[in-house]
């Protein structure tokens, strides 16, 4: 019994092993603990990582650049105050500087910085009756306006009606289009360059559709980054909310979109294949897409528009008492949390 212990104990040890004058096979090698480094054809993923986070700045400081709905023009005091921007002009859907300052307080000292950096702001500007921009002291007459921004664009005012709301806000962008472009600089590439919140319902607006039935395209469209704009906050449309938590717009994943006339973007058949749209694309070169046509419904002329307003003035005063700005603000630059079957999006 003791010897047979001791065998199999013996056996244990030399189990795998080479024995004395036991040549080391050939071929095998210990395995090396150096990591092998990638070729210099090929990027490491912290590379690609870092090319993601480059902000992409959509303009250049020599442009001429018109701001729709800039709410508290905290973004408007950035292109001054940080991208040395000296061709500028701001606007507004309040009518006049003490209603702005009701809705956003701070607002004030924007203007100042603006002001004194050679911009202009403008009040009682809406998106969808403007008639053409230049940057002449009176602020109107032949386009010349190399960019032009509106950044989250929408009308505003409670509702839980998601079809409803997609069809006021593509017509918000529709009237809003038709009435941009003849303020465009004639040059080859000046832009219009539309902000919104990736995912629903701001995909079913079908942004692209839109410029396309205005006679625009898609030339790139990019994830927007709030860091590039040193100032900038997001604004409500209702303005400043008391007592409405930390909510931040501008931590939330956007998408800016550069529209350009047709025939000026990428060539027929170069970018023609399409990505999904996501915070994980930086930038995509798009080609002319093949979504389908736009409801004809989302053409509506100015009076079916008006009617429809109207109409949605009747319909968004049914919430339990709760406070509520229905106003049509085409143009406030701002937006708040995501509209879906299950809650109320109030602006």
């Amino acid at each position: 019994m003791g010897k047979n212990k001791r065998l199999k104990s013996s056996s244990k040890k030399i189990k795998g092993g080479r024995g004395p004058g036991k040549p080391k096979p050939s071929g095998i090698s210990k395995p090396s603990s150096k990591i092998q480094k990638p070729s210099s054809g090929m990027p490491t993923k912290k590379h690609k990582q870092t090319h993601h986070n480059i902000p992409i700045i959509p303009f250049s400081p020599r442009d001429s650049i018109l701001l729709i709905g800039d709410g508290d023009l905290s973004f408007a005091r950035s292109l001054i105050a940080h991208h040395e921007v000296k061709k500028l002009t701001a606007t507004v859907f309040e009518s006049s500087l003490q209603i702005l300052q009701e809705k956003y307080p701070q607002v004030g000292e924007n203007i100042k910085e603006i002001e004194e950096g050679g911009g202009i702001v403008k009040y009682g500007v809406d998106a969808t009756k403007m008639r053409a921009w230049t940057t002449a002291k009176g602020g109107r007459g032949d386009g010349v306006m190399d960019r032009i921004f509106f950044n989250f664009p929408h009308v505003g005012g409670k509702s839980t009606d998601v079809n409803r709301q997609v069809r006021y806000n593509q017509e918000l962008l529709t009237s809003f289009l038709a009435r941009a472009i003849p303020s465009l600089s004639p040059t080859k590439g000046s832009s219009i360059i539309i902000t919104l919140f990736e995912g629903e319902p701001y995909t079913l607006w079908n942004i692209r559709d839109l410029g396309r039935h205005a006679g625009l395209e898609v030339e790139r469209s990019f994830k927007f980054q709030a860091s590039a704009y040193p100032g900038y906050k997001h604004a409500r449309t209702l303005g400043v909310v008391k007592g409405g938590g930390g909510w931040k717009g501008e931590e939330r994943s956007s998408r800016s979109f550069v529209f350009v006339r047709k025939g000026e973007g990428v060539k027929q058949g170069v970018g023609k294949k399409k990505k999904e749209e996501s915070s994980d694309d930086e930038s995509e070169v798009e080609g002319e897409g093949e979504d389908e046509d736009m409801n004809e419904d989302f053409e509506a002329d100015d009076g079916e528009f008006e009617q429809r307003r109207g109409e949605r003035d009747d319909d968004s005063g049914s919430d339990d008492g709760q406070d509520e700005e229905d106003e049509f603000n085409g143009v406030s630059g701002d937006e708040d949390e995501p509209l879906n079957q299950d809650w109320t999006e109030t602006r």
